[in-house]
């Protein structure tokens, strides 16, 4: 059992940590408003608490459960105290009009996150891919994960397996603009040829 830190309180934040808190582990919520950290850490019950935004997290892993319009000012609000720390990016960086991607051809959301983070920090691309609904069922799903650092990608594959999700490695954190642009074609799946949010990516290896 290990202590996980979310930093915000919102639908994929929910999810995760209920998720989270499932699997055993304590939650550690964090967010701007601390009577919406606690409504949460309330709801979640197992031990789930709440931490100080801006100050350093009591998790080693760190869920930046933000829209990606507010990630950059949530790093820079966290500085310093996310160094050493394992950040898990899971921000869908869509236009409001699902005309494409907002962030620079050559980068990805979480890329560009990681320019504000502490150098001892390594971000990890992971559950953007996982409508938020249908990883709060439950049941074994895939996530897919991109990072450069080996170890956080280990680290972050470890936790996924314990929440019951089977990870899957893509490839460096280059591989992030790859999985923001598989999250807008769920989305148009979804609204067009799926014509249900209730689906999942998933990989059949043979």
């Amino acid at each position: 059992m290990s202590t996980i830190s979310i930093v915000g309180a919102g639908t994929m934040a929910t999810a995760i940590a209920g998720r989270i808190a499932k699997a055993g582990h304590i939650v550690e919520v964090v967010t701007r408003d601390p009577a919406k950290a606690r409504a949460l850490a309330d709801k979640l019950g197992s031990g789930a608490t709440t931490g100080t935004y801006g100050a350093a997290p009591a998790g080693d892993i760190v869920i930046l459960a933000v829209p990606y319009s507010g990630a950059a000012a949530a790093v820079a609000d966290f500085g310093d105290a996310l160094d050493g720390k394992v950040i898990v990016d899971i921000a869908n960086p869509v236009a409001p009009d699902l005309s494409g991607l907002v962030t620079p051809h050559d980068s990805s959301g979480a890329q560009e996150t990681a320019k504000g983070l502490p150098a001892g920090a390594h971000v990890v691309k992971a559950f953007n891919t996982i409508f938020g609904h249908v990883l709060a069922k439950g049941g074994r799903l895939d996530a897919f994960i991109a990072a450069d650092d080996a170890e956080a990608k280990a680290r972050v594959s470890a936790f996924l397996e314990s929440l019951g999700l089977r990870p899957l490695d893509v490839g460096g954190l280059h591989m992030a603009h790859t999985l923001e642009a598989l999250g807008l074609m769920m989305i148009g799946l979804a609204k067009n040829g799926a014509g249900t949010w209730d689906f999942a990516m998933n990989v059949e290896i043979d």
